[in-house]
């Protein structure tokens, strides 16, 4: 969304790429598998005996599976053991006698696709109809959320349970309280450890609608026949306040070390700090570039929005060990507003038109306006402004009691929290290991991404666009 200058709120990911470098390009080709790990498939010739058959097996790492019955193939399933790789056990079956073929077990699913399809509405009363309005997480344009459910509820983790995610924003719509109210899809999302550090409390409500957008798409109650969807809709948010009228480094900085003694696994910031004439530096924000050094020295995976409409990656997220993200379209092109260049990592929907790029296949400048990021949030309303009785101009109200789905929503603000919530999932699902360090994790959202642009890592799209399904694919 292009926000208001006052609150500069945005999307991004930034300097692990360049701390990375050519290792996590590299990475690139180690996708994961298109077929069920530890297993492979052979066909013997008919005359050869069960025990040459049993011997081939024990030398190729592997034991026969029951086959199912009642069954006429001549092939059998076998069961690799550990430390055994799909490849070492086809090298070795191929040169042994007897054997006609030796593939691996290739996966299936249904034609279109499989996944995890919730039966949230989205604004209509129709099961399912959330997949009308959430494009962004989708195949294709957007993140493959229903893969990536599918692969975390495999886990035994669903939406990246057991993961805590702060938001550091305008404040979240989590509970009722005076004059707010809780977020209707909020109901069963988990909250914990609140606190203003705009306000000095611990009530940070939202009197914006961009903090509980952002944590709408990390963690909205899914499949619950209500509103949307959030992509690790299992994690557990850590509501934090850092962003208001008068809101400046002090509190990010604040906000970044209570996260990480609140045991926060990932960090969310969709903001950033203008900078109109590419001047700013760490020693600028002492106290931030600190603060990051911190939760990166605990263990954090720290995300922010690159920045809208600047002449490049703006801090936080042009700061090293935070995930720099840029915005993509509805098309999949790098969006108008996004800020890029030296220090972005990857791309993530953001909504919004395309950015004028000639070269490139998938931007479709002279294409209607591209589509938004529907996320539940408080209601906006333009209200007239007026001046000794006559109608000079308009301002946009927000009512923190009411809530819904508009059409308003654009930026890099809205394409950092897709891979944060990401960042839990990798986490949740065991992928990478039980506790992977912010590096690994990075390198994994990386090397999984699906490449834009020019081959490879380029300036405008990092990696990549953010792909879920490959991140926690086993």
């Amino acid at each position: 969304m292009r926000l208001p200058s006052s609150l500069r709120l945005l999307l991004s990911l930034a300097g692990l790429g360049a701390a990375l470098g050519p290792a996590a390009a590299a990475a690139h080709a180690e996708l994961p598998a298109p077929y069920v790990p530890g297993q492979v498939v052979v066909r013997y010739a008919a005359r050869t005996p069960l025990v040459a058959r049993a011997a081939t097996d024990r030398a190729a790492g592997a034991v026969a599976l029951a086959q199912p019955k009642p069954t006429t193939a001549p092939f059998r399933v076998l069961r690799l053991r550990a430390g055994t790789s799909v490849p070492d056990a086809l090298r070795r079956l191929h040169s042994a006698p007897g054997v006609l073929t030796a593939v691996p077990n290739y996966r299936v699913s249904p034609a279109g696709g499989g996944g995890f399809f919730p039966r949230d509405p989205g604004s209509t009363s129709r099961a399912g109809a959330w997949t009308r309005f959430q494009w962004n997480f989708l195949r294709g344009a957007g993140v493959d959320a229903p893969d990536a459910w599918a692969h975390l509820i495999a886990a035994g983790h669903p939406g990246g349970s057991g993961v805590r995610v702060a938001v550091l924003d305008t404040g979240i719509a989590y509970r009722n309280w005076g004059r707010f109210r809780r977020s209707p899809d909020f109901a069963r999302t988990r909250f914990a450890d609140p606190y203003d550090f705009v306000a000095h409390n611990r009530f940070p409500l939202d009197r914006d609608g961009h903090g509980t957008h952002v944590a709408g798409t990390i963690a909205e109650e899914t499949n619950n026949r209500a509103g949307v969807t959030g992509l690790a809709y299992g994690a557990t948010v850590i509501p934090v306040r850092v962003i208001g009228p008068n809101s400046g480094d002090v509190e990010v900085a604040a906000g970044i070390r209570y996260a990480v003694r609140h045991h926060a696994q990932v960090i969310n910031m969709s903001l950033e700090f203008p900078d109109r004439y590419a001047t700013l530096s760490p020693a600028d924000i002492p106290d931030v570039i600190d603060a990051i050094g911190y939760a990166h020295r605990h263990g954090v995976v720290l995300v922010a929005a690159t920045g809208n409409e600047g002449p490049r990656v703006s801090y936080p997220a042009r700061a090293e060990h935070v995930l720099a993200v840029g915005a993509s379209t509805v098309h999949r092109c790098l969006a108008d507003y996004s800020n890029h260049g030296e220090g972005i990592d990857l791309v993530a929907p953001g909504g919004g038109d395309d950015a004028y790029l000639p070269q490139d296949p998938n931007c479709h400048v002279d294409d209607p306006s591209g589509r938004p990021i529907y996320q539940e949030t408080l209601l906006q309303f333009e209200m007239p402004v007026r001046r000794h009785g006559r109608v000079v101009g308009s301002s946009t109200r927000t009512d923190p009691a009411r809530f819904g789905l508009q059409p308003v929503w654009a930026g890099t603000s809205m394409a950092s929290p897709h891979v944060a919530a990401t960042a839990a999932l990798v986490i949740a699902s065991g992928v990478i290991g039980p506790h992977p360090s912010p590096d690994a994790v990075s390198a994994r959202l990386e090397s999984t991404a699906r490449d834009l642009g020019a081959p490879g890592y380029d300036l405008r799209y990092g990696y990549g666009l953010l792909d879920a399904a490959r991140a926690t694919a086993p």
